[in-house]
């Protein structure tokens, strides 16, 4: 840290007149809430010369370049260091700064005022020396604009609904606010009180008998094998127990294998039968890999999307696991055997080649081309539906190679789909960036309407995944929240017709802002059963699932994160346990000379940076194994899957192969990216000298 402050600080402390550059000032430490100080004291100097007059507020070209003093403060740890110079430095007087700022009330009407005709009405408000801080975070300047503008305005009759103050987003919401109730209150109650009698019905697992809980006995997995040997119980009570010893086996961080792709992975799954995993990554390739020994897997064969756009979105397994087929932002999609002995070229499926009859049950007679952002098989391997940039969902006949249904009901793009019986193709689910779930049933599609909606994301919706009971639904959306639904309780199209679902959503941009728990509003039809938090739904369109039956019991639902982990709940909206994949990851690869290039985040800086994003995860449905597919790398600009085993919490594994060892996309052994890792680990592991906390004289300079 350099003591006579950054040339930046100090060049535009000398630009202000009347005050004297912190350089200068031999007893004193330079801060940049000196110079404001320094205004602040100018300004009371002024008001006085005026007395006590009302002034318009035009500083602004002098606090441009002083907030910019803080917009290297990237981490969050400088960011905690700045606030706490505000709290501990007493001496330099920074604890109770406050700053002041006006604007003009545009609702104010001049006429009619003696003498007032040339001055506006002024609105004066304070801000703390925290709350300017808080200006170096993405949602720091519209959380200050939004209380004192919520706060001020919102109670005030304006008939203007285009008027939105340049409010971010539009704004429509945060006008609205109205309430001073804790904000933890607005936030659904956790544990949930339907969670907690969905996980005692037995739908959602096995509860401990209250004698063991008592006891405090059957916890370790050893113990439950023990009273499972012992056969003292009658056979109902050996069945549960035996349905209940998987479904504590979360897997854990520790990677057992880290395979590397040289771009974005976007989604990986099982197969129905755990013998079959995919991944498809933004190189227009889905590898395909055989998983019979979900702890040794084994490369099996590699398809291309020949003329796909930006990566491929999707991809779905025929249920009896002899066809993949694959998407990409068009209207085509590819379907390829997974036998690895046939090389033939995919077939292509054309989405807009649709059937012309009968246009009254919902078919159209004119469509465009589009973009795919979802696809899955039925449950008989006879059809496959879509989701599409057109704001439609379409179902498509394999054998007959045309579109029989397409949906244009949602008011966005429809970013999920998924039918939801697992035996039956009748009823489907789409989820849209419009924050609805409609419910479809082509047994009553007469006019091509819904059967019914679910309301309650107040973003849009990144993925919907079916339990496959025909009854509960689960979602994710970028409002942050995952959200379970039960079909019995969704709106009807009246009521839904009644609804102005734009009303309650702030369409705010997912892959490049941050989203606060301050921009959250409970939405007022919120008709959902659960609601999870915790995760973040960030950068792209991060993917939820329940937990099998198999090896979790259907204990669980989990999703991934922007933080870099897998988030795996209980029902009652708990949180069961955590996967972290980043710390799992974190230098296993070495820096490519165009890392910068394949940066997603092309911020000063962030080509330096480590970063995980976990777009899907994917239980094994009979062991308890999970494989995460992510953003990962230097500037998060290439991709991994990493394959998670429960291990009874144990912090090493003696067998072989070592655990946390790189693999390129073939499970070939990558050794020089093994080299780099183990020597990132000696280098992690030594001694590290910190700095000392700066003296005076260095209190802080944010180019440090």
């Amino acid at each position: 840290m350099s003591s006579s402050g950054s040339p930046r600080a100090a060049a535009a402390a000398g630009d202000r007149s009347g005050s004297q550059s912190p350089t200068a000032q031999s007893d004193a430490a330079y801060h940049p809430a000196r110079e404001w100080l320094d205004a602040e004291e100018e300004e009371e100097e002024d008001e006085e010369d005026d007395d006590g007059q009302d002034m318009d507020y035009e500083q602004e070209s002098e606090q441009s370049d002083e907030i910019g003093y803080f917009e290297e403060i990237e981490d969050e740890e400088d960011y905690e260091e700045a606030i706490g110079l505000f709290d501990n430095h007493s001496e330099t007087g920074l604890r109770n700064i406050t700053f002041e700022f006006a604007m003009e009330r545009p609702d104010h009407d001049h006429s009619g005022e003696e003498g007032q005709e040339d001055r506006p009405r002024m609105i004066r408000g304070r801000a703390t020396s925290t709350q300017i801080l808080q200006l170096l975070r993405a949602s720091g300047f519209r959380q200050i604009l939004q209380s004192r503008i919520g706060g001020t305005w919102a109670d005030d009759d304006d008939d203007d609904d285009d008027d939105d103050y340049g409010l971010p987003y539009g704004g429509l919401r945060h006008r609205r606010r109205q309430t001073e109730r804790p904000r933890e209150d607005i936030f659904p109650k956790v544990p949930s009180d339907v969670g907690t009698e969905l996980m005692a019905s037995g739908n959602y697992g096995s509860n401990t008998h209250y004698v063991d809980e008592l006891k405090k006995r059957k916890k370790r997995l050893a113990t439950k094998l023990m009273w499972r040997e012992l056969g003292v119980e009658p056979m109902g009570a050996q069945r549960r127990a035996a349905q209940a010893m998987p479904q504590d086996m979360i897997p854990s961080s520790v990677a057992d294998k880290i395979i590397h792709f040289d771009t974005r992975c976007y989604s990986g799954q099982f197969s129905d039968d755990g013998n079959f995993f995919f991944c498809c990554s933004q190189d227009f390739k889905v590898r395909m890999y055989d998983t019979s020994n979900p702890f040794e897997w084994k490369y099996y064969k590699t398809v291309d999307y020949p003329f796909g756009q930006w990566t491929i979105t999707d991809a779905t397994l025929s249920p009896d696991n002899k066809y993949l087929a694959y998407s990409s932002i068009r209207h085509l999609v590819c379907l390829a055997p997974t036998d690895p002995s046939d090389e033939s070229d995919p077939v292509v499926l054309d989405f807009s080649n649709l059937r012309r009859n009968n246009p009254s049950r919902g078919y159209f007679r004119g469509i465009s081309h589009f973009g795919i952002w979802s696809i899955r098989f039925s449950g008989d391997g006879r059809e496959i539906v879509a989701g599409t940039g057109d704001r439609s969902v379409v179902v498509y006949d394999i054998e007959t190679r045309q579109s029989i249904l397409r949906l244009q009901k949602h008011e966005d793009d429809v970013n999920a789909v998924c039918f939801g019986d697992s035996s039956s193709p009748h009823i489907l689910y789409s989820g849209s960036d419009d924050t609805t779930i409609r419910v479809w049933d082509r047994r009553s599609m007469g006019d091509g309407r819904e059967a019914g909606a679910f309301v309650g994301h107040t973003e849009g919706l990144t993925y919907i995944d079916s339990k496959g009971d025909g009854r509960y639904v689960l979602s994710n959306g970028k409002d942050q929240l995952m959200k379970l639904w039960d079909l019995r309780k969704m709106i009807t199209p009246s009521k839904l017709r009644e609804i102005d679902i734009n009303r309650y959503t702030t369409g705010y941009d997912y892959r490049w802002n941050t989203y606060s728990e301050e921009d959250y509003e409970p939405h007022p039809y919120d008709c959902s059963v659960v609601t999870f938090r915790g995760h973040s739904v960030l950068k792209t369109l991060i993917r939820c699932h329940f937990s099998p039956p198999g090896s979790t019991n259907s204990r669980y639902v989990y999703s991934g994160s922007e933080d870099g982990k897998v988030y795996v709940y209980n029902l009652d909206a708990t949180l069961a346990g955590t996967i972290d994949v980043g710390r799992a990851t974190l230098n296993t690869r070495p820096r490519d000379t165009d890392t910068f290039s394949a940066a997603y985040e092309l911020r000063s800086g962030s080509s330096r940076v480590w970063k995980t994003c976990v777009r899907d995860a994917s239980w094994h449905p009979s062991a308890p194994v999970l494989a995460a597919t992510s953003w990962n790398g230097w500037g998060m600009g290439r991709g991994t899957c990493t394959l998670h085993t429960w291990n009874d919490s144990a912090a090493a594994d003696e067998g072989d192969p070592p655990l946390g060892k790189c693999y390129n996309t073939k499970l070939e052994w990558h050794d020089e990216f093994n080299r780099y890792a183990e020597e990132s680990r000696r280098v992690r592991s030594r001694p590290v000298r910190r700095p000392p906390f700066p003296e005076e004289e260095d209190i802080y300079d944010p180019e440090w």
